[in-house]
């Protein structure tokens, strides 16, 4: 009852995909890499996932009902990390953030086609966690926020274009934050053993998606952010100009910040399928 996806066997190849079909060099049991949960491939339908980094491979296995047998794109830290985990050893682990409190990590590279803008210092994709209410629910949410102005490729000039960058790619200007963002095709969010790894965006011509934003270290959720994403399946994910937003410790400051960017007219967004749990 083991999945192997296509992408997973162009990865590991015909003949060790056959192996883990049969039987042969599949575990007889395993704990989740998304939920944890101990899992056996002879009882359920599991997945093959494989993580791949720079120069490594780590093969793990997941309950299908939690992630799709596919390759999971990560940095050789991320590697690291994800071994520590699937092997129980974490040292130097932060708890996850108690409560509803909105976490941030800066992390990533500017997005795709994009570079900081002539004069600026280096920037990077400062993303917050948080949770918007909408139709009296709670949908789980990023803001991305970029560190200084990003220029287009070629321009010369100080201009900030992130946010028409983003519109370019499918997001859209956000007019009211009480309504929910639409679908970007071919972006994702992924969270993998119940941490955010990356924001993924459509690979070129057609093929495996890369990383838009990546966590250096995989960011801890809530426990309130990740149940709210595992029921919907959706997070929506918000973007806006440097210096815009900032790193509110309260969701209801940052829901404050959202709506005073919508008004200005700086804030766009998207609503991205969930990889993971």
């Amino acid at each position: 009852m083991l999945d192997v996806s296509d992408d997973v066997r162009a990865e590991i190849g015909e003949e060790e995909a056959a192996r883990l079909i049969a039987g042969d060099s599949a575990p007889g049991s395993y704990d989740c890499t998304s939920c944890r949960a101990p899992g056996d491939p002879e009882q359920e339908r599991t997945s093959t996932v494989l993580f791949l980094g720079g120069e490594t491979a780590v093969l793990a296995f997941a309950h299908a009902s939690c992630i799709p047998s596919q390759v999971v794109p990560v940095s050789e830290e991320q590697l690291k990390d994800a071994v520590r985990t699937i092997t129980g050893d974490r040292p130097g682990d932060a708890p996850a953030p108690a409560g509803a409190s909105p976490s941030s990590v800066p992390a990533g590279a500017p997005s795709a086609g994009a570079r900081p803008a002539p004069s600026s210092r280096q920037a990077v994709l400062g993303v917050t966690c948080g949770q918007v209410l909408i139709d009296d629910q709670l949908h789980p949410a990023l803001v991305v926020e970029p560190t200084a102005p990003i220029a287009r490729p070629g321009s010369d000039g100080p201009g900030d274009d992130f946010l028409p960058l983003l519109i370019e790619q499918g997001f859209l200007p956000v007019l009211d934050v009480a309504r929910a963002p639409l679908p970007v095709a071919g972006w994702s969010v992924l969270l993998a053993m119940g941490r955010l790894h990356a924001i993924l965006q459509p690979g070129a011509a057609g093929g495996q998606p890369t990383s838009w934003w990546q966590a250096h270290q995989p960011l801890p959720v809530t426990d309130d952010w990740r149940t709210a994403a595992g029921r919907t399946r959706t997070v929506y994910v918000y973007a806006a100009p440097v210096g815009t937003i900032g790193q509110q410790p309260r969701e209801d400051l940052l829901r404050e910040a959202l709506e005073k960017a919508a008004a200005g007219g700086v804030l766009v967004a998207a609503a991205m399928p969930l990889a993971g749990t």
